[in-house]
């Protein structure tokens, strides 16, 4: 045991030093090759594009309103909307924030400076699964939650530096090593592990990317799970993937494509799947509300187009936000507000995006097919000024 806590004093080291170090001449953006920040420019709503229905935000954001309240900046504001009715939404929006134009400055590795209004949203929704608790035919695809032998350290407990970072791994021998990779664990037997058991792999996967999800029991009944903990790879998309390989057109990509090629090769499933190393494990949410959408990262049950992913490096959880959407293949546009309520492993960068649709088969057909072009304002009460991230 002695000698797992000095390999990981050592990892920690080493980070620190990676995180403390700079160049001996900083940049005039105070960006080294490769990093990016957030700038926020102040604006007004006759500058900002319409925005098509205010009311789910206002639902979204009184939610969030129980984590703001313990900052002082956001106590009056917050007050103010549990008392505002429906019908009220764009009145105090708009009379209580103030809109910043979301900018992106990133240096390259050729020291090239970046800037750009422009981002990226996808969609996201709660699939609804068919399973069981026990394992038998049709559901024979494990939901696992977290192996005993995974081991998480919250870094910023010891260096409040590292905030929202973590290590995750395994012990092997007297040594802390990376944790299994998705296929290191399909080889496995963690059926010990396993809290239900549903009839599609493909469910299954795309289930660990959306990050929870209802499953529908051979009762009637239902049960609700949602993000555990991850084994700490990097997730990788699988569609790139398929398209190098001559599988798919990258004009053809979607969620719904993915599923269909899986459908007519289950025999090459697998090493697809594996392509991406990220795994999720899930526990059991008995404790919400069926009439509520799932809980985001905030702690908060997640809002039908009213609540969005973010990138937490960039954006704190309960900010409002506006963003105009666009794409064509297909064609989609619309401008919402909404509100920063969760966080995803896709999901980096300072204009980078993920919209909640809500839960079951038309949300997911819609966040599916969603890959937009993306601007974005930051809506901060008025009177408080915006952070540099």
């Amino acid at each position: 045991m002695r000698l797992i806590q000095i390999t990981l004093s050592v990892m920690l080291v080493t980070l620190l030093a990676a995180c403390s170090s700079t160049p001996e001449k900083q940049p005039e953006t105070g960006l080294a090759p490769g990093q990016s920040k957030l700038v926020f420019e102040e604006s007004a709503f006759d500058k900002v594009p319409n925005v098509e229905d205010w009311e789910p935000a206002l639902k979204a954001f009184k939610l969030s309103c129980s984590k703001l309240t313990a900052k002082a900046e956001w106590q009056s504001v917050c007050q103010v909307a549990q008392s505002t009715a429906v019908g009220q939404a764009e009145t105090f929006f708009k009379s209580y924030f103030v809109p910043y134009r979301a900018v992106a400055v990133s240096r390259g590795a050729d020291q090239t400076i970046k800037i750009t209004d422009e981002g990226k949203m996808t969609g996201y929704y709660e699939p609804v699964l068919y399973g069981s608790r026990q394992k038998k035919k049709p559901y024979v695809y494990p939901l696992h939650t977290m192996p005993d032998d995974l081991i998480t350290v919250k870094l910023d407990e010891l260096y409040p530096q590292l905030k929202g970072l973590r290590l995750r791994g395994q012990v092997k021998g007297q040594t802390l090593v990376p944790y299994d990779t998705r296929a290191q664990l399909s080889k496995r037997n963690l059926d010990q592990f396993a809290i239900a058991w549903v009839e599609d792999p493909v469910d299954a996967f795309f289930l660990q990317i959306q990050g929870s999800g209802r499953i529908v029991l051979p009762d009637g009944s239902f049960m609700r799970v949602g993000y555990g903990d991850v084994n700490g790879h990097p997730y990788r998309g699988i569609g790139s993937y398929l398209v190098s390989q001559g599988y798919l057109k990258s004009h053809e990509l979607s969620m719904q494509s993915i599923r269909a090629w899986a459908k007519k090769n289950p025999r090459q499933l697998q090493t697809v799947l594996n392509q991406n190393p990220s795994y999720v494990f899930f526990v059991e949410r008995k404790d919400q509300d069926p009439s509520q959408g799932p809980i985001g990262a905030q702690g908060v049950p997640l809002t039908d187009k009213g609540s969005v992913a973010v990138d937490r490096r960039y954006y704190e959880m309960g900010w409002p936000i506006v963003v105009d959407v666009e794409q064509t293949n297909p064609d989609m546009k619309f401008t919402q507000a909404v509100v920063a309520q969760d966080t995803g492993g896709a999901i980096r960068g300072p204009i980078r995006f993920d919209f909640y649709w809500g839960s079951g088969y038309d949300a997911g057909e819609a966040a599916g097919k969603q890959n937009s072009k993306v601007k974005a304002w930051v809506l901060l009460p008025k009177g408080m000024q915006p952070p540099l991230k």
